[in-house]
C-alpha cells in the first residue's frame, strides 16, 4: 500500500470511505466542505478540525466519532448518529439536527449550537475539554 503524505488533508468523500474500508480512521482537519457522506458508516472516526461545513451527513453512523473543533455550520445531519460522539468546540450553528441521535454526546462551553437548540433535552453531557 503507498504511504499516504500526512500533510495533505483529505478532501473528497471517495477517499473517505476507501480509508476507512481499509481500517483508516483518522481524518483530522479533513476538507469536505461539500462533501456527499450520506448513509454511511463512520462510526468511531476522527474529524476533529475538518471541514464539514455544508456536508451532507445525513442518515450517517458518526456514533463515538471526534468531531472537536470542526466545523459543521451549515452541515445536514438530519437523522445522523451522534451517539458518544465528541463536539468539544464544535461549530453546529446553522446545522439541521432534525432527528439527530445526541444522546451521550460529549461538548463543552465553547460548542455552538442552532439558536433554540435543547442540548439538554437531546441528551447531550457538557464537560471540560478533556486533557
Amino acid at each position: 500500500m503507498p504511504e499516504v503524505n500526512s500533510q495533505q488533508p483529505i478532501s473528497s468523500a471517495a477517499r473517505i470511505v476507501e480509508e476507512y474500508a481499509v481500517g483508516k480512521r483518522d481524518f483530522e482537519k479533513a476538507e469536505l466542505g461539500e462533501a456527499n457522506l450520506q448513509n454511511l458508516d463512520l462510526k468511531g472516526a476522527n474529524f476533529s478540525y475538518a471541514d464539514l461545513s455544508t456536508a451532507n451527513l445525513s442518515g450517517a453512523n458518526l456514533r463515538g466519532c471526534d468531531l472537536s473543533f470542526a466545523d459543521l455550520s451549515k452541515a445536514d445531519l438530519q437523522n445522523a448518529d451522534l451517539r458518544g460522539a465528541m463536539l468539544f468546540s464544535a461549530n453546529l450553528r446553522q446545522a439541521d439536527l432534525q432527528g439527530t441521535k445526541l444522546e451521550k454526546a460529549d461538548c463543552d462551553h465553547n460548542t455552538h449550537f442552532p439558536p433554540d437548540f435543547d442540548y439538554i433535552k437531546a441528551g447531550i453531557n457538557i464537560n471540560k475539554m478533556p486533557v
